[in-house]
């Protein structure tokens, strides 16, 4: 409501602040003529492409910094100096390396995405409770059927929520990076291109 109010006041230019029916009408226009199917679609495709290979690796990353010291030792530091900084401080230095277009926002969504998923298995594998690791090796669990009756199911929840944080994370800098990396399609060139 106070949308439409401040539209139809004309306090901004319309261009900047149009009205809901020109909204709507513009929505209706580039949905029928397929222009806006088209950059959701490539917008999907790069998210999907760049959690996926976050979801493995940050997965992998964490079960390893939870099962063994030496790689909490190497991939810890690692993960608490790059999780905090912005992920399209990242941007630049992926373009410089990847160059332009869908490789570098590809991978820059799996870069910042996999961070909260590594921290998130990495505590879910923590949490689980020692008596019932101990527990398991005493009815002669070997190392394979503690890891996928006990390990896995008891960090399962963390591991869930890490892959929803680093889904959302993966939105926010997919469309901030197709606004820069040159892509011919995707939600966020088209959003910066309008």
């Amino acid at each position: 409501v106070m949308w439409e109010i401040t539209a139809h006041a004309g306090i901004f230019p319309p261009r900047l602040f149009p009205t809901l029916e020109v909204v709507g009408e513009a929505f209706v226009r580039l949905t029928v003529s397929g222009i806006l199917p088209h950059h959701v679609l490539d917008t999907v495709m790069r998210l999907l492409s760049g959690f996926a290979l976050a979801a493995i690796a940050g997965v992998a990353i964490g079960i390893a910094m939870g099962r063994s010291r030496l790689a909490e030792d190497i991939f810890l530091p690692l993960v608490s100096i790059g999780a905090p900084i912005p992920g399209l401080a990242y941007a630049p230095l992926f373009l410089l390396w990847f160059g332009l277009g869908n490789k570098s926002a590809v991978l820059l969504v799996a870069f910042v995405s996999a961070f909260p998923i590594i921290f998130n298995t990495w505590t879910g594998v923590k949490a689980v409770k020692e008596i019932w690791v101990r527990s398991a090796q005493a009815m002669g669990a070997d190392d394979r059927r503690l890891f996928v009756k006990v390990i896995v199911p008891g960090a399962l929840p963390y591991i869930l929520t890490g892959l929803r944080l680093g889904l959302a994370q993966a939105w926010r800098i997919l469309v901030g990076i197709e606004m820069l990396a040159a892509v011919p399609w995707g939600l966020g060139w088209m959003i910066f291109g309008a």
